[in-house]
């Protein structure tokens, strides 16, 4: 069942709201901006596109325009930190860090400066965009940088919860938003940290924990619900921050459950189930199952499409947790 103590949305099965993770973050900047002055918002030539005409709109004088250089992004930012603001930079994620990373690592990452870097359209969920623009190696990319927070919001709320903490925080972070409207299942009063992982779902006697991030936390809970018909009892933690990782929480469910599946819409090399996988090898041996995408390029197509297609639907989730299960109780 629904845990309680996370206080989630009443309809989070039946017709829920849907609204972009993006969307969060267009909300929470400007929240953020009115809160402390120092926040400033630079992006590359994608104003609306990021959500951050929003902030553009609210305070224009503190919005900087800087065209498609994102490199330069990257090193003005850097510079703006040193000098005590506080700036959020934001592009395709394909772009940034895609396409800066080397600058973010040098510039924001090596001197540990509060850049709040938002790589948007993020996963295959963008559809039509193609391979070119469904950044699928992101996290991997950011969480192997020394500093580096990384934050990948399971929707809209939780996303405007994430940006508030991440102008608070003081040192280099990585936030990753969709495109595509997601349902949202959180409310104002579910509970955010950074690096602390929230149980969404506890069954009886679980035999299996689902680990999601980003909006695939919906599909996770809903592979629970009909796993649930079958008395297959299941735990999902939604792993909001890959980086600082929920150690205590992951081992605690992974020494209880006895198996494991990672869920999200990135590269399994290097992501959520990279991270997860490095914790337990060291800690907590346990068998383990990765949703994700398996070493493979996206294509054109719709969202949805995608999702199944490639492995990250509800059917797949369960035939993980089923395998993995019988891997760990056998």
């Amino acid at each position: 069942m629904i845990n309680p103590e996370a206080k989630l949305v009443a309809n989070i099965f039946e017709k829920p709201d849907m609204a972009s993770t993006r969307e969060g973050f267009g909300k929470g900047v400007v929240e953020a901006g009115k809160a402390d002055e120092r926040v400033v918002v630079l992006t590359a030539d994608l104003a609306e596109s990021t959500n951050a005409h929003h902030f553009q709109k609210a305070f224009p004088e503190r919005f900087v325009q800087m065209g498609v250089a994102e490199q330069n992004l990257a090193t003005v930012a850097a510079g703006m930190a040193n000098y005590g603001k506080v700036p959020f930079i934001t592009s395709y994620a394909a772009f940034n860090p895609g396409r800066n990373w080397e600058q973010i690592r040098t510039t924001i990452a090596l001197n540990d400066v509060p850049v709040v870097v938002n790589g948007m359209h993020a996963g295959v969920s963008v559809g039509p965009d193609g391979a070119t623009h469904q950044a699928l190696e992101d996290i991997a990319m950011m969480r192997a940088l020394p500093n580096m927070t990384v934050i990948s919001a399971c929707d809209s709320e939780e996303g405007r919860k994430a940006t508030l903490a991440a102008a608070k925080r003081g040192k280099p972070v990585y936030m990753r938003w969709g495109r595509e409207k997601s349902p949202v299942m959180t409310t104002a009063d579910t509970p955010f940290a950074i690096g602390k992982a929230i149980e969404f779902w506890r069954g009886k006697d679980p035999k299996v924990a689902i680990f999601g991030t980003g909006s695939l936390v919906h599909n996770a809970l809903l592979t629970a619900r009909e796993l649930e018909k079958e008395n297959i009892g299941v735990v999902v933690a939604n792993v909001h921050t890959i980086k600082p990782l929920d150690n205590e929480k992951i081992l605690s469910l992974a020494r209880e459950c006895g198996a494991v599946v990672s869920v999200e819409e990135h590269q399994v090399h290097g992501g959520l189930g990279g991270a997860i996988a490095e914790l337990l090898a060291e800690k907590a041996p346990t068998p383990m199952e990765f949703v994700g995408m398996h070493d493979k390029f996206g294509q054109s197509g719709t969202g949805a499409e995608l999702i199944e297609h490639y492995g990250m639907g509800v059917k797949s989730i369960i035939e993980a947790a089923k395998k993995v299960v019988a891997r760990g109780h056998t």
